[in-house]
């Protein structure tokens, strides 16, 4: 256990070094975007700021009415928001005390409300203005974030894993602080991908280039196979999502078993709950 427990600290602290001493990870096969014209001079050309590449991703606009009908409520602050912002401030002082970016968000088994629960998470940091967050749909099974937002984008992330596009061509922008990489299908062998070295180097890519301050990565359920469970070395930290009258404690104990030895385990979120103690029910 504590060889792997280093193993994982040592991964991490690789994560972790700042971005501008960090080389962006050289991806096998490099598509036209990113391919140099053989009539060109062969310096390299200059690289753009984050900033710039940030104000470059194609912009999407979302209505108000429209994520609320999808139950994504904290895109605005209000009543039903402030829950999922004290989940924000508990997250950013965690994470900003052990200088964690990557989180993982997953639950025990599906319809858990795993991905709205991470949208609404997203919605919540990114209305914070000096915070950029990056969210990927890696449940490549059953792909949600789409779905959920009611986009028909036709955007397919898997591919740029894949390394037979570039991640851009999957991307949109929210109000300059809310990044989205999404699919619109399912895609093949998810497990493998998800454990390959060029998904890592995509991810790893995209951090050094954006540098957003948080990412969230949408996981499939944990027990429902091992696509989660490829990918848990790669974040920083888990958040497991519960449902309440559903999931059960015994599938709690064997998920934070299987995170712990991969990874941080953040905490549980226990959603769908229709009975709450007078305090956490208190509207401001």
């Amino acid at each position: 256990m504590e060889r792997i427990q280093s193993a994982i600290q040592k991964a991490r602290e690789a994560r972790q070094q700042p971005a501008e001493h960090s080389a962006v990870p050289k991806i096998s096969s490099v598509p036209a975007p990113y391919a140099l014209d053989p009539d060109q001079e062969k310096t390299p050309p200059v690289q753009a700021s984050s900033d710039e590449l940030w104000a470059d991703l194609p912009i999407i606009e979302l209505q108000p009415s429209q994520l609320h009908r999808a139950r994504v409520m904290a895109d605005q602050s209000n009543h039903i928001s402030a829950h999922f912002d004290v989940m924000r401030t508990r997250m950013l002082h965690e994470m900003r005390t052990n200088n964690w970016r990557r989180v993982a968000i997953t639950s025990p088994d599906a319809a858990c409300g795993k991905t709205t629960l991470c949208l609404n998470l997203a919605f919540s940091f990114a209305r914070q203005r000096r915070i950029k967050t990056m969210i990927l749909d890696l449940d490549m099974r059953r792909p949600g974030i789409e779905k959920v937002l009611n986009q028909k984008m036709s955007h397919n992330f898997s591919s740029a894993l894949e390394g037979k596009s570039t991640p851009e061509e999957h991307m949109v922008c929210y109000e300059g602080r809310l990044a989205l990489a999404t699919n619109c299908k399912p895609a093949q062998n998810p497990a493998e991908l998800l454990q390959s070295k060029g998904a890592a180097d995509v991810v790893d890519m995209l951090e050094a280039r954006y540098q957003p301050d948080f990412m969230f990565f949408d996981l499939p359920p944990i027990l429902a196979c091992d696509d989660t469970s490829a990918f848990l070395d790669q974040v920083d930290c888990v958040l497991l999502i519960a449902e309440a009258e559903r999931s059960t404690p015994e599938e709690l104990k064997k998920c934070e078993r299987e995170i712990t030895t991969r990874t941080n385990f953040l905490g549980v979120v226990l959603n769908k709950c229709r009975y709450l103690d007078k305090v956490d029910s208190y509207v401001y």
